[in-house]
């Protein structure tokens, strides 16, 4: 396709066109927490329900939030660092976080192995698919906790509910909902980027008799098989889906090849491109140099966080989109042309839409599923039988013009005024993003002088580097707000982890007793953010709605949510420089 076949003013009108029918007045409020009204959809499935134990008092050295791979990649560093008295408090029965919760059939992730699994190095790993399913994800999880000896050090099926600064003592106290309260001088809150579902608030939901339950939380007792598929329960069943985001891309397949009926009622179709899924072997890591995953990694996101590298390291369709956009380069430098780069973004997203006319054969369901917005609005998705299963008999494509499912009755779901009756219900809705983040981490934080964290972030977060804030010593937080937002966030986790791994063992070296970041560092810090991020909150405006603008309705507050904008891997050398300069220059030790 050459750029003349674009319109581009026509294809920003027919974006803003389908914008406006998505836009809604409420916006974030349009959603609600798994649990309170829903609370029996919120339970662990994998978890043993009778589960007791006595609660727990102690003082250690860190406490650690959260057992998903910050949580790991945390404990893993600071082992290195030589801290022994680590504790890990996790919800779940096990490790692996996202992976933990995530086991819907067709789990995987949409990041190639070799940069997403960290550590592969150093535990002489060797993943079995380029884009490897969620369980062997889990069990990798397990893999890193025993090499790091972090096994014995877990809380599982436990919740933080308050951290409290006790300045007598320079600890923290931290209580959960198994009665514990544990001192620690340093506290890690690594409750993840995608650790609370949600659900919509549509009109009568809590009304629907059928059987209904969170793809986080999936239900193999009543489906039957597992992340293969094989979902036998759903042969004499009408099943309806709401979702067409990551999730609902890999769930909808399964569920179209063993349903009796398959409704899927969209509201945005997604934006999906070849995934081109393979085993690895032994060959594929032959010949590699020490240190290549770190190099293979910071090639990824340098391209995937639209920067110039002369090589592509991983070649897949995530680094294929950006090679598409990609800077020219004058005199050997990259130079950003912003009309090129326009054209081509433009050009890309055509070819999604020419993807979806070639592979579904009924005009009108091709034509509803092809996504007309911007390519960088929302997450892009990449599967190889998403859009076949349109072409199956028992699979009806339920299009809401953008209006989504107006209510529900006790038999099913009724889109423009047509009940569609169902059996059961999936809810492929996705996850809190990037909104208040004591409520979306589900915990009380009080600092220094019995600030709460909440009232001090009322406006917005205030960070350095996204990991600390000032008034709350000792405290560090994973997170994406005001840090840089890579497409693999494994790897910003990896090197936040290290960064404050580092800055423990520099607190515990000088015999300090506290360390935070100045009010002067914070407020630089947050000022850099909010100045660089006025480019990307405009295009976020032109934005069809999702997670990435708020759904269309920013709040005033969420404008200090953005990211580190020279981009992540401008990012990670940052951390990197600010690491070996020594001395971390920000922080205050006392």
């Amino acid at each position: 396709m050459s750029d003349t076949d674009i319109d581009l003013d026509e294809l920003e009108r027919r974006y803003a066109q389908e914008r406006d029918k998505r836009l809604r007045s409420d916006g974030m409020a349009q959603y609600e927490p798994l649990g309170k009204r829903f609370a029996a959809l919120a339970r662990d499935p994998h978890a043993d329900p009778d589960f007791k134990r006595a609660p727990i008092e102690e003082d250690g050295e860190v406490l650690i939030i959260g057992g998903g791979f910050a949580g790991l990649l945390a404990g893993a560093r600071l082992r290195e660092q030589g801290v022994d008295a680590i504790r890990i408090i996790e919800k779940g029965a096990d490790f692996g976080g996202t992976w933990y919760w995530n086991r819907y059939p067709g789990a995987a992730c949409d990041v190639e192995s070799t940069v997403y699994l960290p550590m592969l190095e150093e535990l002489g790993h060797v993943p079995t698919e380029r884009y490897p399913r969620g369980s062997e994800i889990q069990a990798y999880c397990g893999r890193i906790a025993e090499r790091y000896d972090l096994r014995r050090a877990a809380l599982f099926q436990t919740l933080a509910r308050k951290l409290r600064w006790d300045a007598g003592r320079a600890r923290w106290i931290v209580e959960t909902d198994r009665g514990d309260r544990i001192a620690a001088r340093f506290v890690i809150s690594c409750t993840g980027l995608l650790s609370n579902p949600k659900l919509p608030r549509i009109p009568g939901i809590e009304t629907f008799a059928g059987h209904a339950f969170h793809t986080s939380r999936w239900d193999y007792a009543y489906t039957g098989g597992d992340e293969s598929g094989g979902l036998t329960g759903l042969a004499d069943k009408v099943v309806g889906i709401i979702g067409t985001g990551s999730t609902g891309v890999q769930v909808i397949p399964h569920l179209a090849a063993w349903a009796k009926h398959l409704y899927v009622f969209q509201r945005t179709p997604a934006s999906v491109e070849v995934r081109a899924n393979r085993p690895l072997t032994d060959d594929d890591f032959a010949g590699l140099e020490p240190g290549w995953q770190r190099q293979r990694r910071d090639n990824f996101t340098t391209l995937t966080g639209g920067g110039y590298a002369p090589v592509d390291l991983v070649g897949d369709s995530w680094t294929d989109i950006i090679r598409s956009v990609m800077p020219r380069l004058e005199n050997g430098e990259p130079v950003a042309d912003v009309e090129a780069i326009r054209r081509a973004e433009m050009r890309k997203a055509e070819g999604v839409r020419q993807r979806v006319a070639a592979t579904v054969r009924d005009p009108e369901t091709a034509e509803a599923l092809k996504p007309w917005f911007h390519y960088f609005c929302k997450r892009p998705c990449f599967h190889d039988e998403y859009l076949e299963s349109f072409n199956r008999p028992n699979v009806t494509l339920v299009d809401t013009q953008g209006k989504g499912v107006e209510r529900f009755t006790p038999a099913g779901a009724v889109v423009a005024g047509t009940e569609y009756p169902l059996d059961c219900l999936v809810l492929a809705t996705g996850f809190d993003f990037l909104v208040d983040y004591c409520e979306e981490a589900g915990l009380e934080i009080v600092g220094d002088g019995g600030v709460d964290l909440s009232d001090r972030w009322a406006d917005g977060p205030l960070t350095l580097h996204g990991m600390q804030t000032h008034g709350f010593p000792n405290f560090f937080m994973m997170a994406i707000a005001q840090a840089g937002a890579a497409v693999n966030y494994v790897h910003t986790a990896d090197e936040q982890t290290q960064t404050i791994a580092q800055i423990i063992a520099e607190t515990r070296e000088r015999g300090a007793t506290r360390v935070e970041p100045s009010l002067a560092a914070e407020t630089a810090w947050v000022e850099t953010i909010v100045e660089g991020a006025k480019a990307r909150r405009a295009f976020l405006e032109s934005c069809t709605p999702g997670y990435y603008s708020y759904e269309g309705r920013r709040e005033r507050k969420a404008a200090l949510n953005d990211f580190y904008a020279g981009g992540p891997m401008a990012y990670i050398e940052h951390l990197r420089d600010w690491r070996d300069a020594g001395g971390f220059p920000g922080l205050d030790w006392t």
